[in-house]
């Protein structure tokens, strides 16, 4: 079989809008770090490292290394993620949203479709009629809990400006269209489901007009939904007989959670792995 990588990492070097660091402990150095924690959890510790003692020297390890150690700064929406009703607002269909880690694991394991859409410019939106296209130029009819992979080509962006800026949003009635089909989870290869700020806030500025403003996250109030964002290397699958896992990491009270997303395709008997 072959897993292909649909995910985006967590970069502290790639260009992003929110602060993302990644302060990383070396191995030479991790000795020293290990010292200072221990030691300082008591005064007396605390003093004695002061004066130059050590629990563990250098020389005690081998090859004087210990181990590496890296602590991540970031929001939950950085990186292949996916969104849940909490990150929508408090309630959702009227009753109280739902946090990430309360997302179904039986939704984040299922078949796959890819709905190419690369066609569509970034000032655009995709419609249900452009779903319901889609599928007939692959005729391929939608069936509960597929999760459908929605591919623009705007991952190929990331990691420079133009990625926050060049692609399309999601219709409020492609969501609808899914949804009524009994689609649980359905996912972008852009860096949001709606269409790039520069094209929200100017109509919502100029226009006055609230509903140009988030309108497929804020859609989630009415109606529950889960999504992906961030996806890659959706050039790469065949347009259905696939695999999705798209399990989320268990982080506690939050409206969306990172999640190392493959899709395995049917009908190889030999493993291979492609990433981007």
């Amino acid at each position: 079989m072959n897993i292909i990588d649909l995910s985006l990492p967590i970069d502290d070097k790639a260009f992003e809008v929110h602060h993302v660091e990644i302060a990383r402990v070396s191995h030479k150095a991790g000795v020293a770090k290990f010292n200072r924690v221990i030691m300082g959890k008591t005064l007396f510790g605390k003093i004695k490292y002061f004066l130059g003692k050590r629990i563990v020297k250098k020389e005690d390890l081998p090859d004087e290394e210990f181990l590496s150690l890296e602590t991540v700064h970031s929001p939950v929406h950085i990186g292949t993620h996916l969104d849940y009703s909490f990150h929508y607002g408090s309630k959702s269909e009227g009753r109280a949203s739902k946090t990430a880690e309360e997302i179904p694991l039986e939704y984040c394991y299922d078949d796959g479709v890819k709905l190419n859409l690369s066609h569509k410019k970034p000032d655009e939106v995709i419609m249900a009629g452009d779903l319901d296209s889609a599928l007939a130029k692959i005729n391929y009819r939608l069936k509960p809990n597929d999760i459908v992979l929605i591919y623009t080509g705007a991952d190929k962006f990331y990691g420079s400006p133009k990625y926050f800026t060049d692609y399309p949003g999601i219709d409020i009635s492609a969501i609808d269209y899914l949804l009524d089909k009994g689609i649980k989870i359905f996912g972008v290869d852009t860096m949001g489901i709606d269409r790039p700020y520069r094209f929200m806030l100017k109509e919502f500025t100029e226009k006055k007009d609230v509903k140009a403003f988030y309108p497929a996250h804020f859609y989630g109030r009415k109606r529950e939904f889960i999504h992906i964002e961030r996806l890659a290397n959706l050039d790469k699958l065949p347009d259905y007989d696939f695999r999705v896992i798209c399990f989320p990491v268990k982080i506690k009270n939050t409206g969306a959670a990172w999640a190392r997303v493959v899709a395995i395709i049917r009908g190889t008997d030999s493993v291979s792995y492609i990433s981007k």
